[in-house]
């Protein structure tokens, strides 16, 4: 009786698994090309639970220095739950047409250690499924390189931030550290109910 309860309670867990893995909003609930290389991240897998800061790059832009700023931005808050997610796109006409040249201004120029997705498009109907999300949500289209989109790690809530606003803008990092102190409070309530 005991061997037949374990394997019941094992196939629930086994079937249970995927439906739980997968309870990613519309942000996150695809999988993305990594840049330069053929491997895919699938973003709910990899990202559910964490504070994400979603940003649409470009290599040839006024606002490209900003990368330090993102990547200084990570690396302070990543262990807090922080993740900074790059897409490059061309939809202001300012990224490379060639991935390997867009890698090089990310990884060696800028020393970018936070994921960065292929070139896609930010705008209208060809937009990526994420930046479609994140439009819907927010109401608020790129209308430039480097807007940024806070979401929180429930996906629930966006806050979007233009070009204009530096990596570590005061008012930026505020709703930065609210949605991490947020996130840390979710996940000590979830650990006291296990």
């Amino acid at each position: 009786m005991k061997t037949w309860l374990s394997a019941a309670a094992l196939a629930a867990t086994v079937i249970a698994a995927p439906a739980m893995a997968n309870q990613c909003g519309e942000i996150l609930g695809h999988a993305m090309q990594q840049l330069n290389t053929r491997e895919t991240v699938d973003l709910c897998e990899q990202y559910q639970g964490k504070t994400i800061l979603v940003v649409n790059t470009a290599s040839k832009c006024g606002f490209t220095k900003q990368f330090e700023g993102l990547e200084a931005l990570y690396q302070k808050y990543q262990d807090k739950g922080l993740v900074v997610l790059g897409f490059p796109s061309d939809s202001f006409k300012q990224e490379y047409d060639d991935a390997e040249k867009t890698a090089e201004v990310c990884y060696l120029t800028y020393g970018v250690k936070f994921p960065m997705f292929t070139t896609t498009k930010v705008r209208g109907d060809d937009a990526n499924p994420v930046f479609k999300a994140l439009i819907a949500k927010t109401g608020e289209t790129p209308s430039w390189n480097f807007n940024k989109y806070l979401v929180s790690s429930d996906e629930q809530t966006v806050k979007h931030f233009g070009s204009r606003t530096a990596p570590d803008d005061k008012a930026f990092i505020a709703e930065l550290e609210k949605m991490l102190a947020a996130n840390g409070a979710v996940a000590v309530a979830d650990k006291a109910g296990e």
